[in-house]
């Protein structure tokens, strides 16, 4: 879980997303503008932004026009499960956790955006156990922690299975009245037709043979504030509940999971990308390989 301390505007815009294959039965098409996200009150007479002018990577891509999705002027909203247990969910879920991070270091910097290459990995777990592997964007002391989350995870309470799916949650107060998973209250803006958010993945990687990745990048636009979602297809030749792929680290990356080609966006939005220097860090006992220096890791 890689976590960058950046600074949160309200709107979360998902775009133009690739990668996650869904199927639409399992999502309700919706009015655009009756989506979740516009019942919060400052999304009131909100103008939805269409593109992103911070980033040129940012650009509409017409590649799935010819998959499943919504019509014209609505958006794919997954089906909860229940009511009951949704809003359970939205509740932090601190009891047992354990992390493995690596992060920004807090001295003043300013970011705009980062985005890596995550390993995507199968794993079985118990209706009371979850696992995720994210990038994390957050601001503000502990109880008021503004944070945007996004990556995949495996949570059997949340999805009713143990598959990989692509996931995203969201807090405005440190967890404590806001927030909850993908769009199942107001916070995201979901603006591409194909269903993607909460679905599960093409493909995972295969322990020793292959690695399953794919790319998400995060950007806040420079004109609105906004923050928008990408996320792209990338094959690259695979008693608590397990981390990662479940198995402790070793150096051959098809056996490990793993975080590539991270890149932090700055203020001036130019990318940061460190040399490719492999080092091995232990933390108790967990052990972990950085493949980027310069980063912080608690």
């Amino acid at each position: 879980m890689a976590l960058l301390h950046l600074a949160i505007g309200l709107c979360v815009y998902l775009l133009f997303t690739h990668g996650a294959e869904g199927n639409i039965d399992d999502f309700d098409c919706v009015d655009i503008y009756k989506q979740p996200a516009f019942q919060h009150p400052l999304l009131k007479n909100h103008k939805i932004q269409k593109t992103f002018s911070s980033h040129e990577n940012l650009e509409r891509s017409n590649e799935d026009e010819t998959k499943e999705q919504c019509p014209e002027g609505m958006v794919p909203i997954l089906r909860q499960r229940n009511e009951s247990e949704s809003f359970h969910l939205n509740t932090a879920e601190n009891f047992g956790q354990h992390f493995a991070t690596i992060e920004t270091m807090l001295d003043g910097s300013i970011y705009r955006g980062a985005e890596a290459e995550i390993s995507i990995h199968n794993l079985n777990l118990r209706n009371n156990q979850y696992s995720k592997s994210q990038m994390w964007f957050e601001n503000g002391p502990p109880g008021q922690l503004n944070s945007i989350q996004a990556g995949w995870a495996v949570h059997p309470r949340l999805y009713g299975d143990s598959v990989t799916r692509f996931t995203i949650y969201w807090t405005g107060d440190g967890y404590h009245k806001t927030g909850c998973y993908n769009t199942q209250c107001p916070g995201f803006v979901v603006t591409s037709r194909n269903p993607r958010i909460g679905n599960q993945f093409w493909g995972t990687s295969i322990y020793g043979k292959s690695s399953v990745l794919f790319r998400t990048q995060v950007v806040q636009d420079g004109f609105s504030g906004n923050w928008g979602l990408k996320i792209f297809d990338e094959v690259i030749d695979g008693i608590s509940p397990p981390m990662g792929n479940g198995h402790f680290p070793v150096a051959d990356f098809k056996k490990t999971a793993h975080f590539r080609n991270v890149v932090i966006i700055n203020s001036d939005y130019k990318k940061l990308l460190q040399g490719d220097i492999l080092e091995l860090y232990h933390i108790h006992w967990r052990s972990l390989f950085i493949w980027r220096t310069r980063w912080k890791l608690w």
